[in-house]
């Protein structure tokens, strides 16, 4: 189903917003840089997403977002309507239902055909690996790896079909330099797609689809801070210990480089994958604090998951 809405820029706040633009990150590019590309984001509708859509809309770009709670959609496009006049147009999609995402495809192609495929959207939360069940690590691969191949290999047999030129911009995690304990099927399904961009920017390039990718660290947003930092890690995944900046990332500096990444003046990275998370994968892995949990513990997270 396709809706359309204005977006609004909310308004400045003397504190750092994570969805606000900064007047130094308005200056970065020209308002035209992303003019005349339309773009799919998947899971557009909230955190990273939204962020990256925010600034791609503001860079000139037509946006489309699509995820499955049509509230979200529609919330995110609500927030987003007064500044930009500018039509959003959201799409109810499961990712991980290969059916669906070329109904939506279609859909998205009857309009015009795409120039962006961002392969935001993806899930994960922590548990010891061995009590995972089927459905668990289905959860993950499904909508991680799954959803975004079926975008890609959608988005791409059309580019190619027509003889037209893409971007695949997959997001990543630095999990794939490192690996990364008791997220282990996010791991894998975001190192598949870190495969997928290398060995597609071969196959594809000579017909003119690039594919990059971004490795975010921590940018705290509420699905992640819900799945992966439970009240038992605020004091240490939250503290910004490792982290040799001291910081979290804010989304804008990575809708920043996505910005950068999709637009043509990338045109010569290709297969590439950039990390951005003040160098904290260069110290740790990200799950050393759950190396020292106790069964308790453990047992008091799934039973706030049961709730």
């Amino acid at each position: 189903m396709w809706q359309f809405g204005l977006l609004e820029r909310p308004d400045a706040r003397n504190q750092r917003d994570p969805l606000t633009v900064t007047h130094k990150a308005d200056a970065m590019f020209k308002d035209d840089l992303l003019q005349g590309k339309k773009v799919l984001i998947t899971g557009g509708g909230t955190g990273l997403g939204a962020a990256m859509g925010r600034r791609f809309v503001e860079l000139g770009a037509q946006l489309v977002i699509c995820g499955r709670r049509v509230e979200v959609l529609a919330d995110a496009v609500a927030q987003l309507h007064d500044e930009f006049h500018a039509q959003v147009a959201t799409i109810s999609c499961d990712i991980s239902d290969p059916e669906a995402v070329e109904s939506m495809m279609a859909a998205i192609w009857a309009a015009g055909p795409l120039d962006i495929l961002v392969n935001n959207a993806a899930a994960s939360f922590i548990a010891r690996t061995e009590t995972l069940s089927a459905h668990a690590l289905g959860a993950v691969l499904g909508v991680t790896l799954h959803g975004a191949l079926y975008c890609t290999l959608a988005a791409g047999r059309r580019w190619i079909g027509d003889g037209r030129s893409g971007v695949v911009l997959s997001i990543l995690s630095t999990s794939t330099r490192t690996g990364r304990a008791f997220t282990v099927p996010s791991a894998i399904a975001k190192s598949g797609l870190l495969a997928m961009t290398r060995s597609l920017a071969v196959e594809w390039g000579p017909k003119g689809v690039r594919l990059v990718a971004i490795a975010p660290g921590p940018f705290p947003t509420a699905g992640a801070s819900a799945n992966l930092n439970p009240m038992q890690r605020q004091k240490t995944y939250g503290s910004n210990t490792m982290n040799p900046l001291g910081r979290n990332g804010e989304p804008v500096e990575l809708a920043n480089l996505a910005a950068y990444l999709v637009s043509d003046f990338a045109g010569y990275i290709n297969g590439e994958m950039v990390a951005i998370d003040g160098g904290q994968h260069l110290r740790t892995s990200g799950a050393d604090d759950l190396l020292g949990w106790s069964g308790e513990q453990w047992a008091q997270l799934r039973k706030t998951r049961e709730r």
